[in-house]
């Protein structure tokens, strides 16, 4: 399995545990970002399968980010990452082309099973 997946979130504890979680699942091929700006730079230089991004960063926020990635690709596969009381920006998010979206805390399941459904 050799999908490429691009995880952002600007605590390094949240990408720590999405990572175990892939990589315990046969998904060896992260590359990380700690904010918006760098995801968008990441997303240009690796062309991801797949971002799981968070909605709350500094410099440059996840629907920020979002959007930049939507208009580099528009078939970019997007799945963001909210805390509980998100849901308008959840509903943006939807709107500006994610494909999914996760609430915090993770539940390794529902990680993998939004991730399976979108590269398998």
């Amino acid at each position: 399995m050799d999908k490429k997946i691009l995880l952002v979130d600007d605590a390094a504890f949240m990408r720590m545990m999405l990572k175990d979680t892939l990589k315990k699942n046969g998904y060896e091929n992260i590359i990380e970002a700690a904010d918006g700006e760098i995801a968008v730079q990441q997303f240009k230089q690796e062309k991801p399968d797949l971002v799981i991004m968070d909605i709350t960063m500094p410099n440059k926020n996840g629907l920020e980010a979002l959007k930049e990635i939507k208009t580099l690709d528009p078939n970019a596969n997007v799945v963001m990452c909210s805390a509980m009381g998100q849901e308008s920006m959840v509903v943006d998010a939807i709107k500006s082309g994610a494909k999914d979206f996760i609430v915090k805390p993770f539940k390794g399941d529902r990680v993998l099973k939004t991730v399976q459904g979108i590269i398998g």
